[in-house]
């Protein structure tokens, strides 16, 4: 089976040919960071309304972690476009987290047709390195499609747990691996190495639940589902929140 994965790997890799002649050139890299941020600005109105009752029913309660202050301050990792925006209630005082400074334009336009969420400011970083952040500043943190991507899922967690106060709250929502014996995890082990190549170093094969479980927060609710979307190597997904 390995050796039928490897081939079938190959021929996928093949039909990327020009991406990894470009990335050998050490020009992909940039190609994808400025293509990115505009391929996610479509792909994230499709999502959302496939989405949208799961995001509704996982946002609902972030009313109930308003900490002291009275407003809800959320900080968000990979903010993206700001397709969550939707979702945060009145008043919300939003962190933005990203690395790609190319999503900037798509988050001010987001910003825009969501005029009940605040931006204090926006942060060109990524999720394990969040310095910027004081420590115990934000009563929640979200993080959606993200962790699939990130160098370190473990450091970002830990980043997430530190900017948090005491009582606050982690929102995820994040596609995963499939079932060892199904057919989605067959072709993710075929399409992972060139998908990562293309999206910005998405991997379809993370069972990110195991880092959640061992992060150490005071309570975790988390659940798996089959998402209902076009493509069945990230149908697989976890959504919950974590408290700290």
């Amino acid at each position: 089976m390995s050796l039928l994965i490897a081939a079938l790997q190959l021929g996928v890799s093949f039909l990327a040919l020009p991406v990894y002649v470009l990335n050998f050139l050490g020009l992909w890299d940039p190609i994808c960071k400025r293509l990115f941020p505009f391929i996610m600005s479509k792909l994230a109105v499709d999502y959302n309304k496939k989405m949208q009752q799961h995001k509704r029913e996982l946002f609902s309660n972030l009313g109930d972690f308003v900490g002291p202050s009275g407003r809800l301050t959320l900080l968000e990792i990979g903010c993206g476009t700001g397709a969550n925006f939707q979702y945060y209630p009145r008043g919300c005082k939003v962190t933005c987290v990203d690395p790609n400074p190319h999503f900037q334009q798509f988050l001010s336009k987001s910003l825009k047709e969501n005029d009940h969420v605040e931006c204090e400011r926006f942060l060109v970083t990524s999720g394990e390195e969040m310095a910027q952040v004081a420590t115990g500043s934000v009563d929640v943190v979200v993080c959606t499609l993200v962790l699939c991507s990130v160098r370190s899922t473990e450091a970002v967690l830990r980043e997430a747990k530190r900017v948090l106060r005491q009582g606050g709250a982690f929102y995820f929502m994040e596609h995963v691996t499939g079932d060892a014996s199904s057919w989605i995890f067959f072709f993710q082990q075929i399409y992972d190495p060139t998908w990562s190549r293309l999206f910005d170093g998405c991997q379809l094969t993370r069972e990110t639940w195991k880092d959640l479980e061992q992060a150490g927060f005071a309570e975790l609710k988390l659940r798996h589902i089959m998402a209902p979307l076009t493509w069945n190597p990230v149908k697989p997904h976890i959504l919950g929140y974590a408290l700290k």
